[in-house]
């Protein structure tokens, strides 16, 4: 006798709220699998979803997920007799399942509900029962998140393991708004000032609904990002702002009565960058070129370079680049970075200041950069900062996870100030 033939029962709509999951799930397989940043995949990862909200909600759900990504995976590892492979979609959706859970305060019947429409077959039935398991064992996250076995090794053997625990309870929440004045008269939001001309807010839901904004007194700037502009100090002639988008260090130098000339070559992040130019009414020559092709009509009084980098130094907004920047990125990266010093120096006039700065926390791409350029260009000397952030005993400028702890921390950031010789 045969058995007889059982056809699945087709399922009904999908709950509400399923699409930002869907959506969720793309934006980590963007991140992790292919390498993509978190904002460049959010576009095509949610194009399928109308609303704003639900477009939030799963960057939302992905960012947090990839803050605690290490201790999401040991959560499913400790429920399961063999271990998802990393790509495996059962892990991707209880990676989402968890999150909400333990970090989003989703209730868990929503949480699930919504997930189970990314798998089928047996592993729906894995996923179900793995998240069933967690929720009566009563799993939790750990207060102080893990970082990535390889970033925190990479860290811990260049700046020890207090920098290597601070990072792990910077990246515990998203951090504090920082804003940067145009002069002393503008309108602001309260907060608490850090340094001269900066304003730091807590809690701040939307940037354009924030006192002042539509008068253009100000932007939103990390405190870590304005000191390589504040190291010119007031306006003393030309300055060249050398990848330049979206533009803060541009309207720092612009306020501070500088003839800005800021070179770009994305013509997306230059679009930003002329909308805040005129949001704040400030003044300067916006060029689209590739620094290593460009020249200028004549040398300036001071070249600031925020060069291309990993960006490991804003993993506290951006946690995606911790998975994204591997060692042969980071190596591309100060590749890049010494081409664009050396042509750069060229564009500084006699005694004039060149300024290099990364958002990064890779020594390559920092300390390494800076001493290799000292040693191979004998027209330029390290000019020491005075700066009540981050200044080393080398002269320049340092900040790591830890700092400011107190206040909210601040991004990674590597500074310095170069002078040349007047002869």
């Amino acid at each position: 006798m045969t058995s007889p033939v059982r056809t699945q029962r087709p399922r009904g709509p999908d709950p509400l709220g399923t699409a930002a999951r869907r959506a969720a799930l793309r934006l980590l397989d963007a991140v992790l699998r292919r390498g993509e940043a978190l904002e460049a995949a959010l576009p095509s990862a949610t194009r399928a979803i109308p609303g704003g909200p639900d477009r939030g909600l799963a960057h939302a759900i992905a960012a947090e997920a990839l803050r605690r990504l290490p201790d999401l995976d040991a959560l499913i590892d400790s429920a399961t007799r063999q271990r998802l492979p990393d790509d495996a979609k059962a892990r991707f959706a209880l990676r989402i399942a968890l999150v909400q859970v333990l970090s989003l305060g989703t209730p868990p019947h929503a949480a699930i509900a919504t997930v189970l429409p990314l798998v089928d077959g047996g592993p729906r039935k894995l996923v179900h029962g793995v998240f069933g398991t967690l929720m009566r064992g009563e799993a939790a996250l750990p207060e102080v998140p893990t970082l990535p076995p390889l970033v925190a090794e990479r860290w811990c053997a260049a700046w020890g393991e207090a920098m290597v625990e601070g990072a792990a309870r910077a990246i515990a929440a998203p951090p504090p708004l920082d804003l940067s004045l145009a002069d002393d008269e503008v309108i602001a939001p309260e907060g608490e000032s850090l340094l001269p001309g900066h304003v730091r807010v807590r809690d701040a839901a939307s940037v354009p609904d924030l006192a002042g904004y539509a008068d253009g007194g100000w932007w939103v700037q990390d405190v870590a990002a304005s000191l390589p502009a504040r190291l010119l100090g007031e306006g003393a002639g030309t300055v060249l702002d050398l990848c330049a988008a979206p533009g803060g260090k541009t309207l720092q130098l612009a306020a501070a009565g500088w003839r800005v000339t800021a070179v770009d070559q994305s013509q997306s992040r230059l679009a930003r960058l002329r909308d805040n130019l005129k949001r704040t009414a400030l003044d300067a020559e916006v060029v689209r070129a590739d620094v290593l092709d460009w020249e200028p009509p004549a040398p300036a009084d001071a070249v600031l370079i925020d060069a291309p980098c990993s960006a490991t130094g804003i993993f506290r907004r951006h946690p995606d680049v911790l998975y994204r920047a591997r060692p042969a990125i980071i190596a591309e990266a100060a590749e890049l970075q010494r081409r664009i010093l050396s042509r750069a120096a060229n564009w500084v006039k006699p005694g004039g200041a060149l300024v290099y700065a990364t958002c990064s926390l890779e020594r390559e791409e920092g300390e390494d950069q800076a001493e290799a350029f000292l040693a191979s260009d004998p027209r330029f000397a390290i000019e020491p900062a005075a700066m009540p952030i981050g200044a080393t005993e080398r002269g320049w400028i340092r900040t790591l996870p830890g700092m400011l702890a107190e206040q909210g921390g601040c991004d990674g950031f590597f500074v310095a100030k170069f002078r040349r010789s007047a002869l």
